[in-house]
């Protein structure tokens, strides 16, 4: 509803109706596929671009499973010519809450692939010139950027209209999630005023009066995610807590590391409401806003989590819609927000 909203606000709805109906090229990624069909029931009452059939709908809560559904998950296609796709298709990352419902008969022209969560449903599309799917490639690795290096390149030259829309002879199931390998990086500045990768116990990351230094944040995110790390985590264990928007060096960091390192960014530390030295105020909305326009794909909260948990509770388990869980979440989705939970060992007397 909100993309739909904005495009007709900014005057691209009807252009951009024309231009796919004109089968110019076009690749959707995520919402950009949703937003091809009728409807969603997201929005109901919203009608979309109508390229394809059908409405999509939520996971249904009788799966019993997680939602939003966050995984790398397996790609199968379903066409006999998989173009811009690749058969075996790998394993590609996807965060949403709705899905495309697979076609009566399970197969129709323009269902390029399936993927499955509790049910198959539909995880990919092509429509003539038109591309999209529901994972996304800009956040799966080389086999990503390889799919859409081949969308670049064109169509090569092979089966075309009715055979290469023909059902898949040789589909196979959907490679079940993976385990994720997820690299955390506990960023800080040293004393000459440098970021770095560092480690402790307890945050007490000296040692012979320096602080740890095992590298720079964004050379070693580049080189975990070259090693096969599917998520990057930064951690700012010192928070800047004076300079969280005016001068915050983790900005910088995820605008470099979003360049080289293409699989999901999490980014954690100083994402609260606070007041800087000049009594300013700032929400916790604000300065997610910024880790995301900086390239972060999640927040990671901590402290903040703690305290609207505290609230609930003492709130009778009701929601006060004002806690930088609820307010990010609104904003961005429920994917977008993540809680960080510091274990730490404590040695009682009596178990009991």
């Amino acid at each position: 509803g909100s993309c739909v909203a904005m495009l007709k606000e900014k005057g691209y709805f009807e252009p951009l109706k024309r231009y796919l109906t004109d089968d110019r090229p076009f690749f959707g990624i995520c919402l950009g596929m949703q937003t091809l069909f009728e409807g969603s029931e997201e929005s109901e009452g919203v009608a979309g671009l109508g390229i394809l059939p059908g409405i999509v709908t939520r996971f249904p809560r009788s799966l019993g499973l997680a939602v939003p559904h966050i995984a790398w998950t397996g790609v199968s296609p379903m066409l006999r010519d998989p173009w811009p796709l690749e058969t075996p298709s790998p394993r590609c990352y996807f965060v949403h809450s709705y899905r495309v419902p697979m076609p009566a008969g399970g197969h129709a022209p323009w269902a390029l692939a399936c993927s499955e969560y509790g049910e198959r449903y539909v995880c990919a599309v092509r429509k003539g010139n038109c591309v999209a799917t529901q994972f996304h490639p800009e956040k799966s690795g080389q086999a990503g950027l390889d799919l859409l290096q081949r969308w670049l390149q064109g169509r090569p030259v092979g089966l075309k209209g009715v055979a290469a829309e023909a059902p898949q002879p040789d589909m196979v199931t959907p490679l079940p999630p993976a385990r994720r390998i997820i690299a955390c990086l506990d960023v800080r500045s040293n004393d000459a005023g440098d970021l770095v990768v560092t480690k402790g116990d307890q945050y007490d990351v000296r040692e012979g009066g320096q602080v740890r230094n095992h590298g720079k944040p964004v050379a070693l995110a580049s080189r975990y995610y070259e090693e096969g790390a599917d998520e990057v985590t930064f951690l700012n264990i010192t928070a800047f807590r004076d300079l969280v928007l005016a001068d915050q060096p983790m900005l910088n960091v995820l605008h470099d590391a979003a360049k080289t390192v293409f699989v999901p960014l999490t980014v954690g530390g100083g994402i609260r409401s606070y007041v800087d030295k000049d009594g300013k105020k700032y929400s916790s909305l604000e300065v997610a806003d910024a880790y995301f326009r900086a390239g972060a794909d999640k927040v990671s909260i901590g402290s903040d989590s703690v305290e609207a948990a505290v609230a609930y509770y003492a709130g009778g388990c009701k929601l006060s819609g004002t806690t930088s869980i609820e307010c990010i979440s609104k904003k961005y989705g429920r994917q977008a927000v993540v809680i960080s939970v510091d274990p730490r060992r404590i040695y009682v007397r009596d178990p009991a």
